[in-house]
């Protein structure tokens, strides 16, 4: 499997998952709150950069935009902000 392949599957199976399901507990806080602090504000801001940054890198390795080592680089960048974090939440922090 290329690096482009397995930072692809990184990408779709486990990075924006946890996008998607840390915005999902934002929005039930906010939803239980009635209201939106700033910091939960600024994170749904960061996060939602964030995937659109990474749906840019897949729609890169679609179209061959990428070189392999670069992919590499990715996931290990990837890999290692998942380990940095207790949560798998790439170093966002949860309110509470």
């Amino acid at each position: 499997m290329s690096y482009a392949q397995k930072l692809e599957e990184l990408i779709t199976k486990s990075v924006i998952p946890d996008i998607d399901e840390r915005l999902d507990e934002i929005f039930a806080e906010i939803a239980d709150s009635k209201e939106a602090s700033e910091d939960a504000k600024e994170e749904i801001e960061e996060l939602r950069e964030f995937k659109a940054d990474l749906q840019d890198v897949l729609a890169d390795i679609e179209s061959g935009d990428i070189e392999e080592d670069e992919c590499q680089e990715l996931i290990d960048d990837i890999l290692e902000a998942q380990k940095e974090s207790d949560d798998d939440d790439f170093g966002f922090e949860e309110e509470e």
